[in-house]
């Protein structure tokens, strides 16, 4: 009972609704509908570019990763379709049967993802809510190098941790230095919420464009963010400017963090 108790508690500072939007349409130009990974289905806008990334990065695994179909629905933990359709589109991984994995867990699970795939398993430690401290994948696992443990680990991650533990994990990052993998993250009381950058794309005038990957309460498909306020643009964001509008939340330039 005490357990349940602290997860819920864990769970309802995670992440909740703010800002809701009808369906809009994306710029055809800048997304190739045939293509199943971030950098070959989202092409940079006229007069923007891509940098010239590692091929063993943690940006070149987000750049690069799979996505669904483009006909693809957000879906919840327990099958149900999300009925705000806010996104360009779906990450091809799995959210779970559980409603755990929300917007910061999301944040973690591909960063923990990334690092199982590279094999750098002492990095792979959040820190929790209740204790404050890092809890890591070797501790947890005994020994057990599979996936499987794995998946089970970052469960036990999901319960325990959320925005405002992984937001003191996290340091500052100013946004003249922005990379592919960091965050954008609040943690307020009772509610925050975190999202990925997944790519970048820059122009010679020193402007960034930015796509945007969160998940949400409850827990959901990891997903690309549309952009609303910029249809013109959409899925990118520009992060030039003081306050961030994303679907379902609104962020300053100030929130922008890294690991």
């Amino acid at each position: 009972m005490k357990i349940t108790f602290i997860i819920f508690l864990v769970l309802i500072i995670s992440c909740a609704g703010s800002l809701s939007h009808p369906e809009s349409s994306a710029n055809s130009q800048t997304i190739d509908s045939i293509d199943n990974t971030i950098k070959e289905r989202f092409k940079c806008p006229a007069g923007y570019q891509r940098d010239s990334i590692h091929p063993l990065s943690y940006a070149h695994f987000l750049q690069n990763f799979k996505l669904h179909s483009t006909n693809r629905n957000v879906h919840y933990y327990n099958g149900v379709i999300k009925p705000n359709p806010v996104h360009a589109a779906v990450l091809d991984i799995d959210v779970g049967n559980q409603d755990l994995q929300q917007c910061a867990d999301a944040v973690m699970r591909l960063r923990a993802e990334y690092l199982f795939q590279q094999k750098r398993f002492d990095e792979i430690t959040f820190r929790f809510l209740g204790d404050g401290k890092l809890h890591s994948l070797n501790a947890y696992r005994k020994g057990d190098t599979s996936y499987a443990k794995f998946r089970k680990y970052m469960n036990y991650v999901f319960a325990y941790a959320n925005t405002r533990s992984l937001k003191d994990q996290l340091i500052s990052q100013p946004l003249k230095k922005i990379s592919i993998g960091n965050i954008l993250i609040q943690s307020g009381i009772p509610y925050g919420h975190a999202i990925t950058i997944m790519d970048l794309c820059r122009d010679t005038l020193g402007n960034t464009l930015a796509l945007l990957a969160q998940s949400y309460m409850p827990a959901q498909e990891i997903h690309i963010l549309k952009n609303f306020n910029d249809p013109a643009h959409s899925p990118w964001y520009n992060l030039n400017q003081k306050s961030i509008y994303t679907p379902e939340w609104t962020f300053d330039s100030s929130d922008l963090m890294t690991f």
